[in-house]
């Protein structure tokens, strides 16, 4: 179905290529997962299948990719859109129609179906992803993971042979995750559909693959089966993490196979403490950076907030969890002051002791001085023509910030995040992007290791991030944990927005989950994940009940030498 015949792609601006040699194909019916580290090239392969590279991109592709027969080079995009679906990474930059329901119909209309033929696809679709209440809601009032949802049935409409899908589940809490990728595994195995899925949150989607496409980072790509891959590979999910750990042959690649190897684990590890992820201080000892009380967010009279009351302490990292749609970015953006709020008050402390101030009553810049905040789309916060003018940009302003306003970590722990240039910062999350690059020329990786970097410079008091490890591959995210426990250590409240739950496990000692504008839960992460059935990260299923929540408490606890079950 698609075939990769020697194929190395060049970009202009580059002196190595991002694709060297590449000979690869896949069979009709099958689910291929591609994975790598961010920036290795996962997009470039995936936009090779329909023609966006090159025709798009720039660039030049030598050898020849087929897709059903059809060779790229003299088939554009336009030309494949029968055979090939694709769903990018931003959701936002493929829609182009208003509302939930034109958008699922667009590309059917593109391609002469009957109008009988498009009614029922999208009402089929409305029900396979849970969009029928929203079908005729505006695209941009949806949440990420509602437009990410509808991105998604937008391209299973016309019925496509070969479906692409880059990051499908990024911005989707885990019950949405798991029933997009059973609809589209019920796709390969009764239609025999083709899918290439590049996605960095391997948790979710190694179960479901027939086969994986690595890409180490050196232009080539190693191919085989799941186990075989990830063996020795650089990107693992927490699940295969503990089996080597454990030595496990044959190495599990889903929960249910986990567990039932992992009873001599359990019974080694009952009874010996858990290393806490974190060590925060206690409460009393941790300042009151911002209290908020009876927060209400409505728009055009529904609530998305509802009488939210929150306290954030310096030191603290709280991670925000909920379904897609329960109230999360909207509070964030009533907390920083730039979003609507219809009711309640926020009072915000400044580093250097002044009486606390609501953000919403300040200026943008003075506002930003006390909460700073990174936003589910972060190309919203890029405008210069170079990461390198970003990053100076970000350096100038960070340290008119620290003079005039008194940024904590000034004063503290030499090599902190408070005290790194934005490019250090940028380095330590996504490493090798060139000064030159243009910073919407990047991957969305990159586009979001860059605006983190811009916003982490500046250190305000407060730092607010909706959904920041999309796009991350799993070194990334543990170099972002860093950062933002330094952040806590210099004083900071940090608070994470996030469907992420290994992340959250790693990085969160409190979580807070949202459900219709309501806090329903808010405690320790360990309490509040480890008894949820949705929330709980893969280790805490696996050696349930035992409170372990990452690979790394596990391998603290076993005694030295006896990590191999055999």
């Amino acid at each position: 179905m698609i075939v990769f015949d020697d194929v190395t792609v060049l970009y202009d601006d580059t002196s190595e290529p991002v694709l060297r040699g590449v000979d690869l194909t896949v069979d009709e019916g099958e689910l291929c997962l591609v994975v790598g580290h961010t920036g290795v090239g996962k997009s470039t392969l995936l936009g090779a299948v329909n023609g966006l590279v090159p025709h798009f991109t720039g660039g030049t592709l030598y050898g020849r990719v087929t897709v059903d027969g059809r060779d790229t080079a003299a088939h554009p995009p336009r030309e494949l859109a029968d055979v090939v679906g694709v769903v990018g990474q931003d959701p936002l930059d493929g829609f182009v129609t208003d509302t939930v329901e034109e958008e699922l119909a667009y590309a059917m209309e593109q391609l002469a179906v009957p109008p009988t033929v498009m009614r029922k696809r999208v009402e089929e679709t409305l029900d396979l992803l849970g969009l029928a209440d929203l079908r005729h809601r505006a695209l941009y009032e949806l949440s990420g993971g509602q437009q990410q949802r509808v991105a998604i049935g937008s391209v299973l409409t016309p019925h496509p042979r070969v479906l692409v899908l880059d990051e499908p589940t990024s911005a989707l809490d885990p019950t949405a995750a798991e029933e997009v990728l059973s609809a589209v595994t019920r796709l390969v195995h009764d239609l025999g559909v083709t899918v290439l899925l590049a996605e960095h949150r391997l948790e979710r989607v190694l179960q479901y693959a027939d086969r994986v496409i690595h890409l180490p980072g050196d232009g080539t790509v190693v191919t085989g089966s799941p186990a075989e891959v990830f063996r020795t590979s650089s990107v693992a999910p927490p699940v295969v993490e503990l089996g080597r750990l454990a030595g496990w042959h044959p190495l599990p690649l889903s929960i249910r196979d986990a567990r039932r190897a992992a009873g001599p684990i359990r019974t080694r590890l009952a009874g010996v403490p858990v290393t806490p992820v974190r060590r925060p201080a206690a409460d009393g000892e941790r300042p009151v950076l911002l209290d908020a009380r009876g927060v209400t967010v409505t728009y055009h009279g529904v609530p998305a907030v509802r009488e939210v009351d929150l306290r954030l302490r310096g030191g603290e990292i709280t991670a925000l969890m909920g379904r897609n749609g329960s109230g999360k970015s909207s509070l964030l953006w009533a907390l920083q002051g730039s979003g609507p709020r219809r009711a309640g008050t926020v009072a915000v402390t400044s580093a250097d002791g002044t009486e606390p101030a609501d953000p919403k009553s300040l200026s943008a810049a003075r506002a930003r001085r006390l909460v700073g905040l990174v936003p589910q789309t972060p190309t919203d916060l890029l405008y210069l023509e170079s990461v390198k003018q970003e990053l100076a940009q970000a350096d100038q302003e960070s340290a008119g910030t620290s003079q005039s306003a008194g940024t904590p970590g000034t004063a503290g722990t030499s090599g902190s995040a408070g005290q790194l240039p934005a490019r250090v910062i940028l380095d330590r999350l996504a490493p090798g992007i060139d000064d030159a690059s243009h910073p919407r020329d990047l991957s969305e990786g990159q586009k979001l290791a860059l605006v983190l970097a811009i916003q982490l410079a500046a250190t305000p008091g407060v730092l607010l991030l909706d959904e920041p490890t999309r796009g991350l591959d799993y070194r990334a995210k543990s170099e972002l944990t860093r950062i933002v426990d330094d952040l806590a250590a210099d004083g900071r409240a940090v608070v994470i927005s996030t469907h992420d739950v290994e992340f959250v496990a790693r990085a969160a000692d409190r979580v807070v989950v949202m459900a219709e504008g309501d806090i329903v839960a808010d405690g320790p992460t360990t309490e509040v994940i480890v008894a949820s059935p949705v929330f709980a990260p893969q280790v805490a299923k696996i050696l349930a009940p035992l409170a372990f929540l990452t690979v790394d408490q596990v391998a603290a606890a076993l005694p030295p030498g006896t990590e191999a079950d055999g």
